[in-house]
């Protein structure tokens, strides 16, 4: 602002363009005013950036995670794909999406892809009752990958034509119960434990003293039983006398390449041999489109697979005795 004349020593006047003192630490209102409402314009288009950023985000891991998930069931004629892998155990929803599958008109035949060591013996089973039933009513064709061996050849038995790799480690027809003996190194630990158990062979096995004879053989006389229903199995899958698949039900294990030679396969190869043997013996097109059969999305299939497995597998063998298994182990 302008300020009038002020006289000076010489008598002469001058005009001030110097705002006044309090005003000139003052901040005109109006600048600040737009200024803030700036600010809040760039926050809330900033906001919105971050929120389609994020959504994009979650969008792309549900296409890529979510892909070829079929929760069971597809339109239009296909060839399934059920692929088996890791340890095997009782698995409810996998075992409702093949009961799903099979009474799925447009789904005209199973291929089985195996690639595990075996797993729990009511696993195998539940699994092997499945795929039994989907047998009755449509063909599969189960594919070994490396290892199926143990509850993995148990899964096999269904399908009415069984491949594998020549390399394929199969077999191990068989069932262990283990547990592990501690009772010494408490000893030397001053620590005795008190078990109280309302008949000789409620606490046997137990880590914490030695398996007496009597519970050894009641303890094999299970395991015998159990033998028994895999050996069953073969004899009924291979469709082989019992006299002969009794000897090679000790616990070995075999290539692909001897399998065959001893009937506990019928072919070397891979999926192409899967898909001309259907279109010759079952009349199922090699043209139509194979689906992949999931019961969960890839991110639960993954953390199930590798954690799920790790956490059983330390309490099974480390923590407490597992369920009788059919499972292939490299001897120690």
């Amino acid at each position: 602002m302008i300020s009038p004349g002020v006289a000076t020593p010489r008598g002469f006047s001058y005009l001030s363009l110097a705002p006044p003192r309090a005003a000139r630490h003052k901040k005109p209102m109006s600048l600040e005013a737009d200024l803030l409402a700036e600010r809040r314009r760039l926050s809330r288009r900033v906001s919105l950036w971050r929120a389609l950023a994020v959504l994009g985000v979650i969008a792309a891991l549900a296409v890529i995670f979510g892909r070829g998930d079929m929760g069971g069931l597809a339109s239009g004629e296909h060839v399934l794909r059920l692929r088996i892998e890791g340890v095997i155990t009782e698995d409810r929803r996998l075992l409702e999406v093949i009961e799903e599958a099979r009474s799925d008109s447009s789904a005209r035949a199973m291929l089985l892809v195996i690639d595990s060591p075996g797993g729990s013996m009511a696993g195998g089973e539940a699994l092997h009752g499945a795929l039994k039933r989907f047998a009755e009513k449509k063909p599969i064709v189960a594919l070994m990958g490396g290892t199926a061996a143990s509850a993995g050849y148990m899964i096999a038995m269904p399908a009415q034509h069984v491949l594998a790799r020549e390399a394929t480690v199969t077999g191990s027809i068989g069932v262990l119960l283990q547990s592990f003996d501690i009772s010494e190194l408490m000893a030397r630990l001053g620590v005795r434990p008190d078990i109280l158990a309302t008949g000789p062979f409620k606490a046997q096995p137990n880590p914490f003293q030695p398996l007496t004879d009597q519970g050894r053989a009641e303890m094999m006389r299970v395991l015998e039983d159990l033998h028994g229903q895999f050996i069953a199995m073969v004899v009924a899958g291979r469709r082989m006398d019992e006299a002969r698949v009794r000897p090679l039900a000790d616990g070995r294990v075999f290539t692909g390449r001897q399998a065959l030679g001893l009937g506990l396969i019928d072919a070397i190869g891979g999926e192409a041999e899967a898909r001309a043997w259907l279109a010759a013996q079952k009349d199922v097109p090699e043209a139509l489109p194979v689906r992949d059969l999931e019961p969960r999305d890839r991110v639960e299939k993954f953390l199930n697979r590798y954690v799920g497995s790790l956490v059983k597998t330390l309490m099974a063998e480390w923590f407490g005795v597992d369920a009788p298994r059919a499972v292939w182990q490299l001897s120690r």
